[in-house]
């Protein structure tokens, strides 16, 4: 991993030259940790020439302080608590005698902007735009095992949770659970807060948990994710509880699930992003559910929740290999409930065995 970063670092470096900038200043949370292999919060990274330095704050806790920073390679400095480590970088620019530097304007306020360029007078100061976002769109294969892990994980957690007694517990504690369940099997943490939702409140992809109890012939939609070493995943899966579902659930569901599938099958390299969306809209539509999936299907993952490329209806860039993806439609009607199922995939060749499938519990419809 040591040569992983060097040599995404001296992508930027070019980059850098290219544009005519001595340096770069990387605030992002992911494009550090993109860089140099950990983000502590509120870090920001220096890129020069010659060096690579990471100015953090001195109040970590050392869990925070960053175990899988690469060093000697990049080095650290530290700021008081409560100072600005972007300023503090830049007064080292300053000192460097750096007369180009390339900021992420597209995470700097308009004021740390400002005192940035107060800091280097006379110096040049330009955007660098998304150029590390663009780098980690494709993945390597440490990434991907990272993502791997966290399937894993997840998938572990889900599986545990439905061989326990679900009815007359509520939304949040399961939503609880499920975060305990996941940290407990080896994750950095829940890739971001998991969604349970029974009853009229399944099927919703953002729903906040309530304390809703589950109840027999419900329909139980649960979406979340594990983070491993920075990378997270996402899965969504729907249930029904206690007896034999109605006909109207297995209907619903086996729907969502071609329509899931159609997704998946036309993820390849080379593919317009729009394709899977498409795809599964069609499905719905064909089953007369137009407006069932107003959001796009799917979207990155890796490092941030929800990365490049977006997999929606009017999304024309083309996929790469080696991109994770989730796939994940789902179909709500209003005061009933519904279906959600979503995965995370990898897009692989046809000669590679196609599309990896990372989240691998069944999307049967188990009565639970």
């Amino acid at each position: 991993m040591v040569d992983a970063y060097a040599a995404r670092r001296e992508r930027v470096r070019e980059h850098c030259g290219a544009s005519g900038v001595d340096a770069a200043l990387v605030t992002r949370a992911a494009n550090v940790r993109y860089l140099t292999g950990c983000a502590p919060c509120g870090a920001t990274l220096l890129l020069t020439r010659e060096r690579a330095l990471l100015t953090l704050p001195d109040d970590l806790p050392p869990d925070d302080a960053g175990e899988h920073l690469i060093a000697p390679e990049v080095e650290q400095a530290s700021v008081p608590a409560g100072s600005d480590t972007a300023l503090a970088a830049a007064e080292t620019a300053a000192r460097l005698g750096v007369a180009g530097l390339a900021v992420e304007e597209h995470d700097l306020t308009v004021s740390r902007h400002r005192a940035v360029a107060a800091l280097l007078e006379g110096a040049r100061l330009t955007g660098l735009g998304p150029v590390v976002e663009r780098l980690r769109v494709v993945k390597d294969e440490h990434e991907i095992a990272d993502l791997r892990v966290a399937a894993e994980i997840a998938d572990q957690a889900l599986g545990e949770l439905l061989e326990s007694i679900l009815v007359g517990r509520t939304e949040r504690h399961l939503a609880m659970e499920l975060e305990r369940r996941m940290i407990d099997h080896g994750a950095d943490r829940a890739a971001f807060p998991v969604s349970v939702g029974t009853g009229s409140h399944s099927g919703q992809g953002a729903h906040q948990p309530t304390d809703r109890r589950v109840e027999e012939g419900d329909f139980l939609t649960v979406v979340l994710g594990a983070q491993y070493r920075g990378y997270g995943v996402s899965t969504a899966r729907t249930f029904v509880i206690g007896a034999a579902p109605a006909p109207w659930q297995v209907e619903l569901h086996r729907l969502v699930f071609r329509a899931q599938r159609a997704g998946r099958e036309a993820l390849e390299p080379g593919a317009e992003q729009c394709v899977p969306d498409r795809a599964a809209r069609q499905v719905l539509e064909a089953a007369g559910y137009p407006e069932a999936s107003a959001h796009p299907i799917g979207h990155g993952i890796g490092l941030e929740i929800r990365e490049a490329p977006r997999l929606g209806p009017t999304d024309m860039g083309k996929l790469d290999s080696r991109v994770p993806v989730t796939v994940g439609p789902g179909v709500h009607l209003p005061g009933k409930g519904g279906v959600r199922i979503e995965d995370t995939l990898v897009v692989r060749p046809l000669e590679e065995g196609g599309p990896e499938l990372l989240t691998i519990t069944t999307k049967e419809l188990l009565a639970l």
